[in-house]
């Protein structure tokens, strides 16, 4: 490619022990519709073939070779930024490759909008022999007003002028690229999804778990700084309900697990969360007052809650609303409420930490705890079983079903007071990694409890 000319667009490719599947992605960029382009391929520290593979492409003229030693995503990702000349940029991981119309139709994009900074597609996810599995479709985002699923890392094309008005991606991370930006970037620049598959995300079976449970820790520590740059230090009042075995004989407050209490392990949690003002166990149980203020002391308040409001059949708003008041006698309301059950032991200062950030980063009314569901779900309408949504191919975002788990809820002060409701209004999410999700409802569900309290403790 001549020294004068700019390309208009820039693809870099990143790899690292890839070899196996990096031929098929610098093949689908080279292969485009698109010809005004170049292609920088990066190699991170690869042991393997990838080098011998690479130097073959570096013949092409519209090819710029880097070798690197175990640099990670983001310095590469600002390496790349650096390097590029087109006015649009884009990452494509090496086990994945482009539509052959990619480049044409996202740069088309953008070249028609000069106000838009960033367009991502659907794609089509296949396994790691190349089979697709499924296309997933992402929602019209004109219809879009909640931006907290983020674009896909990889195939995103962003324009570069507002790439490097951001200052590129933040070095702290070595994962996570897309989220990170993501939440910089909606803040100040219009983001666009287009509507088609572009390009084809391999999924690597046997790193799925240890991969989301590094994502989700990346994830809540992007949260977690961005909030700290929006605004000044967010505090929040938990409150824990308890009924206790008083009003509940059933109650498992006072259930040993790991040695120590159930209702222990999410009083101490809470306390360690840093965004957390003050707790409060609300309970008509003086049984559990007096294990409260024995073991925690003067730390966490407790609300002697009237029996009328612990009954079975009592909405659980009524004891937050109480447990509000009696506080506020004393004390300056913070304008987020927590509300912890303590039914869900292995969620965290962090799980906490997290979902309050989001309230606040996303300006929702509420947020949950969830895990996403890919199982089928049925329902009887009256002839039989019919799927609660689609059994195809096809995974589209409108129908992704969530589940809620960890016994989590925060909710802003106001939005509580005014329509006596622990949830509802514009409904955010945090996701939780399967160990924080558990919640304790049956003889399995403890089982499965002790089992990862032994494990931890033998591993300690």
């Amino acid at each position: 490619m001549p020294v004068s000319t700019s390309p208009r667009v820039t693809v870099y490719i990143t790899n690292h022990n890839y070899a196996n599947y990096l031929g098929r992605a610098v093949d689908s960029v080279l292969s485009q519709t698109l010809d005004n382009f170049e292609l920088i391929v990066i190699d991170d520290g690869s042991t393997d073939n990838s080098r011998e593979l690479i130097e073959k492409y570096a013949e092409n003229d519209k090819v710029i070779t880097i070798f690197q030693h175990n640099k990670g995503l983001n310095v590469t990702n600002n390496i790349a930024l650096r390097a590029a000349r087109g006015d649009y940029i884009m990452r494509l991981d090496a086990d994945d490759w482009l539509d052959a119309h990619a480049l044409e139709i996202l740069g088309g994009a953008l070249d028609r909008d000069p106000d838009l900074g960033l367009v991502f597609p659907d794609y089509y996810l296949v396994d790691e022999a190349g089979e697709v599995l499924e296309a997933v479709r992402r929602h019209d985002f004109d219809n879009v007003t909640l931006h907290d699923q983020p674009a896909h890392g990889a195939c995103t094309m962003i324009r570069r002028s507002f790439l490097l008005e951001i200052d590129g991606y933040d070095e702290n991370f070595r994962c996570q690229d897309g989220y990170d930006l993501w939440i910089r970037f909606i803040k100040h620049f219009k983001v666009q999804n287009i509507n088609l598959p572009l390009f084809y995300y391999r999924q690597h079976e046997a790193s799925l778990t240890r991969d989301e449970n590094r994502i989700l820790d990346t994830r809540a520590e992007i949260i977690k700084r961005q909030a700290k740059l929006d605004r000044q230090k967010i505090s929040a009042l938990a409150i824990i309900p308890v009924r206790g075995p008083a009003a509940n004989p059933s109650s498992v407050a006072l259930t040993p697990l790991g040695g120590k209490y159930l209702i222990d392990w999410t009083i101490q949690e809470a306390l360690e969360a840093d965004c957390i003002k003050d707790v409060i166990v609300t309970t008509p149980d003086a049984a559990i007052i007096k294990h409260v203020d024995n073991v925690f002391g003067g730390t966490v308040i407790c609300v002697e809650r009237d029996s009328k409001l612990a009954r079975p059949n009592t909405y659980i708003e009524g004891a937050l609303l109480d447990a509000m008041e009696t506080y506020g006698r004393n004390n300056d309301l913070p304008d987020t409420i927590v509300h912890l059950s303590i039914r869900s032991p292995f969620r965290t200062a962090r799980h906490i930490n997290t979902a309050v950030d989001m309230l606040h980063l996303f300006e929702t009314d509420t947020v949950i705890a969830v895990r996403p569901e890919t199982d089928i779900f049925f329902q009887h309408d009256g002839n039989g079983l019919v799927p609660v949504r689609k059994v195809s191919r096809l995974q589209l975002e409108r129908e992704g079903i969530f589940r809620e788990v960890g016994g989590l809820r925060v909710i802003r002060r106001e939005f509580l007071e005014k329509e006596k409701s622990n949830l509802g209004g514009r409904i955010g999410h945090v996701i939780l990694d399967q160990k924080a999700a558990l919640n304790l409802n049956s003889e399995l569900d403890w089982k499965t409890a002790e089992s990862l309290v032994s494990e931890h403790q033998t591993n300690a």
